[in-house]
């Protein structure tokens, strides 16, 4: 089944205000230092190594005559928030999986260019719990928030089949305010981050 043209932007937009309302509410929040921990997330099929204790979210998001669950764990430290979101689809819509992430992925992309920032993209690879390793992209971001204010975030996008037939749709992402520098690639694959990508692991 594809995505109505009614109902991508109430999807979207969706998915973009949780996931500013996320950012807020790790923002208020207090910034631990590195304290990294496994954290296994059974019901949305994967682990993660996290450099704090996450806060959870979940909603359910408005799709055609249904609802998506979405999942959100996050952890803020000083002014990085490291987060895993999460989306199942169900057997009945996998076919329009491709494209949800595509609407994703260029809601992001496009947003950055339109703020005057750039994206650089880099082959990647990931392991899956069963040490499989797969072929993934890897995004650096610049999003420029004014003049004299911009944000940098790395970003990768993962579909993963489930065995009942269900889609899995996963972001992984660390956003970095207050930065600093341009050189995005060379700032966000410091051994901190390069740790929280490589560590997680998808069934």
């Amino acid at each position: 089944m594809l995505i109505s043209k009614r109902m991508e932007p109430v999807l979207f937009r969706s998915f973009k205000a949780g996931v500013l309302l996320a950012a807020i509410i790790l923002l208020g929040a207090c910034s631990p230092k590195l304290d990294w921990r496994t954290v296994q997330s059974p019901q949305e099929r994967y682990t993660a190594l996290f450099p704090g204790k996450p806060d959870k979210l979940e909603r359910r998001i408005p799709y055609q005559d249904q609802e998506l669950q979405q999942t959100l764990e996050a952890v803020k430290i000083d002014n990085d928030i490291y987060s895993v979101s999460s989306i199942q689809v169900p057997a009945t819509q996998a076919a329009a999986t491709e494209k949800i992430i595509t609407q994703l992925k260029n809601n992001l992309l496009e947003r950055a260019k339109a703020s005057g920032g750039q994206v650089v993209e880099e082959v990647a690879t990931y392991q899956t719990s069963s040490r499989q390793k797969l072929a993934a992209t890897d995004y650096f971001l610049i999003l420029k928030l004014n003049a004299k204010e911009q944000q940098q975030m790395r970003v990768r996008w993962i579909i993963r089949q489930a065995s009942n037939g269900d889609a899995w749709i996963y972001q992984v992402s660390v956003l970095h305010a207050n930065a600093n520098t341009d050189d995005v690639k060379t700032f966000l694959s410091k051994e901190e981050y390069v740790n929280f990508f490589n560590e997680f692991h998808p069934e």
